[in-house]
């Protein structure tokens, strides 16, 4: 068992490592693309990818498991990426990044009210407490003041919600037994095809000859390959070994590794004050995951 954590834990890691680095392929892919062509494009990719890798097809043993999976297809997939990719188009980076961090808290409440698996505790709230303060200063590294943008800050806001939702399905998901490619690729499937009506009504072009850009290319198999095929399946093998709540917590790592690569990648200049908020967050991390003695947990009744 302790060695399926490790597991668990080490597919978490990787995929934040990953995640961590899309908001800089996505900015620069938005220079000439749409963000419903991003999307499409990148979980086309993926599709394809999975069905190369593991082509056996699914039996699904139960019709409403077919409910389940259509559900996660449309939150994981086209509504969550849809509106953080808009949401994007209207805010700053900065703002979207510290509002998708607040992920791990609406993934708990979700699944203690609906999964009655994972009782809150008090360690959960003071590490969420943390690593919001020092992603808060990590976003905002260099800037001189917190700029609302209500209709992009609104829609990231919507897209976390959203995304806690799809925790929750997975972890149901989960349950089933199915291989967990197989189980990935049903959800992208149902993805791709509630994408269908936001192709048609909004701004779509195939114009395959935008990808002869060698950086147009590379960023688009970077989300479609890595981002998508592969962290969708690290993320749901998390999700089943450790739970929503311990797997979502890793989302208070997605900025600091976007600010580490921004460094590296960018050579962006980081503040004293940016660096603090590093340790803050990974201290978030820690004080969130950190098991406390039965004496001195203290389970949060909502």
């Amino acid at each position: 068992m302790e060695k399926k954590n490790t597991v668990g834990h080490t597919a978490a890691l990787i995929t934040i490592l990953i995640w961590g680095t899309t908001f800089i392929s996505t900015k620069i892919l938005l220079n000439d693309f749409t963000p419903i062509e991003i999307l499409f494009f990148r979980f086309v990719i993926g599709f394809i990818a999975l069905m190369m890798i593991y082509p056996y097809r699914l039996k699904v043993t139960n019709k409403k498991h077919e409910i389940i999976f259509a559900s996660a297809g449309l939150c994981g997939v086209t509504l969550y990426y849809l509106l953080e990719n808009i949401a994007l188009t209207f805010t700053m980076a900065s703002n979207v990044g510290v509002i998708s961090s607040v992920v791990p808290f609406f993934t708990a409440i979700l699944a203690y009210l609906f999964l009655k698996e994972e009782p809150l505790r008090i360690n959960f709230f003071i590490g969420f407490v943390v690593a919001i303060t020092g992603i808060y200063l990590i976003s905002f590294n260099g800037a001189s003041k917190f700029q609302l943008n209500p209709l992009g800050d609104l829609l990231a806001v919507t897209a976390t919600l959203v995304w806690a939702t799809y925790s929750v399905l997975t972890r149901k998901i989960s349950g089933y037994g199915y291989h967990t490619i197989q189980l990935t690729r049903r959800i992208f499937f149902y993805g791709i095809l509630f994408m269908m009506p936001a192709v048609l009504l909004f701004d779509f072009e195939l114009e395959l000859k935008r990808f002869t850009n060698p950086v147009s290319l590379f960023n688009i198999l970077f989300l479609g390959l890595g981002a998508s095929a592969l962290c969708f399946i690290t993320w749901n093998y998390a999700v089943k070994t450790l739970g929503t709540i311990k797997s979502s917590i890793y989302i208070y790592a997605v900025p600091v590794i976007t600010v580490l690569t921004s460094i590296i990648v960018l050579h962006e200049q980081i503040t004293y004050l940016a660096t603090f908020g590093i340790v803050l967050t990974l201290s978030g991390l820690f004080i969130s995951e950190k098991k406390l003695s039965s004496k001195k947990a203290k389970k949060i009744r909502v």
